[in-house]
């Protein structure tokens, strides 16, 4: 499954750059994409974990920037 996600307060390329790497070690996770520009994170993932692997992406996020939010 894949889907796009918008996202709130990414203040940094950098920090996108961190949340990709980090969500892209997730089990699961075929690709990730975090771009900085568009405010928008794009996730491809096993079907069956795909909800989990958001919740825990989620969570990476919020320990890279904690104002970040993403919107479901």
């Amino acid at each position: 499954m894949k889907k796009v996600f918008k996202m709130r307060d990414l203040d940094c390329a950098n920090c996108a750059a961190k949340m990709e790497r980090a969500i892209a070690k997730i089990d699961g996770v075929a690709s990730v994409s975090v771009n900085f520009m568009g405010q928008r994170l794009t996730i491809e993932a096993e079907d069956s974990r795909f909800d989990a692997i958001v919740d825990e992406a989620v969570k990476v996020c919020k320990k890279v920037e904690p104002d970040c939010v993403i919107l479901r």
